[in-house]
């Protein structure tokens, strides 16, 4: 992280997006297994052979998704996340939100899945953020975020150069300074 006229960049880490780019394309080539080759099996739910081609088409789609869009991600030489008095401009992952105004913020909160952090941005205005997105996979994934943890955005540590608890220790720390 470097410090610069009151402003923080946070790089990406192309480290971290490499090995999570290995993992998608390894459960892309687990998908096309399961279509290609299916394993046999008597299990009377493992050996259903239409519910082996849809695991296997969803891991394709799915993690052929995301193998896509950090490849992506591997050539944007913006900061993953730039926090100054503005606010935070989030540029972290393939649903990032942009600039989010300190003033839109109510609250930061940590949710979980599974061993999974990430930071919750309660805004005041969440449907604005919705509305000026014109990707439509970007939208509906910001549309489950807002239904099930009550906002559309979402930062997690995954593909910056930081840990989730500097990072969650930094944001909440700027948002009482910025705000106050």
């Amino acid at each position: 992280m470097t410090s610069q006229n009151e402003q923080i960049e946070i790089p990406l880490s192309k480290n971290k997006m490499f090995l999570t780019l290995l993992g998608a394309i390894a459960f892309v080539g687990l998908g096309l297994w399961f279509l290609i080759n299916p394993p046999k099996s008597n299990h009377w739910l493992l050996g259903n052979p239409t519910l082996i081609f849809i695991i296997g088409l969803a891991s394709i789609l799915f993690f052929g998704l995301v193998a896509v869009t950090i490849f992506r991600k591997f050539s944007d030489k913006k900061p993953g996340l730039i926090i100054n008095k503005q606010g935070i401009t989030d540029n972290s992952s393939g649903v990032s939100a942009g600039l989010i105004p300190w003033t839109d913020i109510q609250e930061i909160k940590m949710s979980q899945v599974m061993s999974q952090k990430f930071l919750m941005f309660i805004v005041s205005n969440p449907q604005d953020y919705l509305d000026k997105v014109t990707n439509p996979l970007k939208r509906n994934a910001m549309k489950m975020n807002y239904k099930t943890y009550g906002s559309p955005i979402s930062i997690s540590s995954n593909a910056l150069k930081t840990n989730f608890d500097e990072l969650q220790k930094l944001l909440e720390y700027k948002m009482n300074e910025y705000k106050s």
